[in-house]
């Protein structure tokens, strides 16, 4: 991609409703636009970034054996009564009449629809266990919606749905699960916490949120590093300044954002809506089941908040929109333009022949300076400058975006060194 024909451009001041760092640094350096509170856009750099999240996500889950689709955000009224949900959910769902006087929700969730769904698909124990998931748009009238992709009233969740013979079965996968949770956030470079929490009104044991610590974060944490051991502090009786159940090490408090959740939903909506399946005795029981959930965009707004500096954004190279940024700078003298360009679009041509991800700054306009600190507000993790010195040594200098030192290196050593 070229710089110079991005749709998006970068700008200098920060946008004055927004007290977030990551919808500040995103919709400065062009990665997001605010359309309503709580509802962006992803431009085409914020897509390149969602859509890594989201790849990641789906190797995941692919590996764990669950197939993908795609429900639909229109929910009826009849479906949620069933589960007494329609008004449980009133403070949050978005519901309107159609132009039949149908009451109709747009989904905040999707538990009582795959449950449905479910009852066509599964009727005995040989149909089980099943696991389905999907990448779909939410809908929520969140009450501050504030925290830039954080907190959204319009949002991306990835929800998995898993249906099981009985509780062991569930746990065995739940426990899978939870470590490819904690995989994906690891990959997308964050250090996400398990943390136990409330089961609520499904099921006495706790679910698991995962948790960064941030000072971003909605959530209060009570935890000990050196143990890994944490809880949510609405459920926990200890606090800050206690010693760690796993050892005498003092208790911390911590803000945190909540990136992801599992929970055990055992039979409450299989009941509700009569998903039964036959034993090996012919005798019907209620399907167990469990559901999971990620935000992609929260995982995207979180990424910015622990990884970014006074300048800009410093992108994890698994999520990056792109993985090295190419600046020609330009001199003012004419002709000596061409010969820095001409440079300048080989070594653009040749790490696209080796398929390596590059911005090209190709800029005419803009000076060196703006071109340095659009680089940084960027945030791509590797920075290949050339200019007439580089040029003329037929050489580029490089370095990562998180570190300071240049290096002087040939093109057959660029590539190299990106292709690692």
């Amino acid at each position: 991609m070229r710089q110079s024909q991005i749709f998006a451009k970068t700008t200098r001041e920060s946008p004055r409703d927004e007290i977030s760092i990551n919808a500040q640094l995103l919709e400065r350096a062009g990665f997001i636009y605010k359309f309503m509170a709580g509802a962006y856009v992803y431009l085409p750099l914020g897509l390149k970034v969602l859509e890594k999240i989201n790849n990641i996500i789906r190797e995941k889950m692919d590996n764990l054996g669950a197939e993908e689709l795609l429900m639909t955000a229109l929910q009826p009224k009849e479906l949620w009564l069933k589960t007494d949900r329609w008004n449980v959910l009133g403070d949050i769902m978005y519901r309107f009449k159609d132009r039949s006087e149908r009451e109709v929700g747009l989904a905040s969730t999707h538990e009582e629809p795959i449950t449905e769904m479910a009852k066509r698909y599964i009727h005995s124990y040989k149909d089980l266990p099943k696991a389905v998931y999907q990448i779909q748009t939410k809908f929520r009238d969140e009450p501050r919606a504030k925290s830039g992709l954080i907190r959204g009233r319009e949002f991306l969740m990835k929800d998995l749905y898993s249906f099981h013979r009985d509780d062991k079965d569930l746990d065995k996968f739940y426990e899978e699960v939870k470590n490819a949770y904690g995989e994906i956030f690891t990959q997308c470079g964050l250090e996400a916490l398990v943390i136990e929490a409330s089961g609520g009104t499904f099921t006495k044991a706790f679910s698991h949120e995962f948790q960064v610590v941030t000072q971003a974060g909605e959530d209060t944490v009570i935890l000990c590093k050196k143990h890994k051991w944490a809880q949510n502090q609405e459920i926990t009786k200890l606090k800050a300044g206690d010693r760690c159940p796993k050892g005498s090490d003092i208790l911390e408090s911590a803000k945190s954002v909540e990136v992801g959740n599992i929970f055990k939903l055992g039979t409450k909506f299989s009941r509700d809506l009569n998903l039964l399946f036959k034993d090996k005795d012919g005798i019907d029981k209620p399907v167990v089941m469990a559901s999971y959930g990620i935000g992609p965009g929260r995982v995207m707004g979180t990424i910015v908040e622990v990884n970014h500096d006074q300048r800009g954004i410093v992108w994890p190279e698994s999520v990056a929109p792109f993985k090295a940024h190419l600046l020609a700078l330009v001199p003012k003298e004419k002709s000596k333009q061409k010969k820095v360009f001409d440079f300048a679009e080989k070594i653009y041509d040749d790490l696209k022949k080796n398929n390596i991800e590059v911005l090209f700054d190709d800029r005419v306009e803009s000076s060196i300076g703006e071109k340095f600190v659009d680089a940084d507000l960027i945030g791509i993790p590797w920075r290949i400058v050339i200019s007439e010195k580089t040029v003329n040594k037929k050489m580029v200098e490089i370095k990562k975006r998180s570190e300071a030192d240049l290096k002087l290196i040939n093109e057959a050593a660029l590539i190299k060194m990106l292709k690692k």
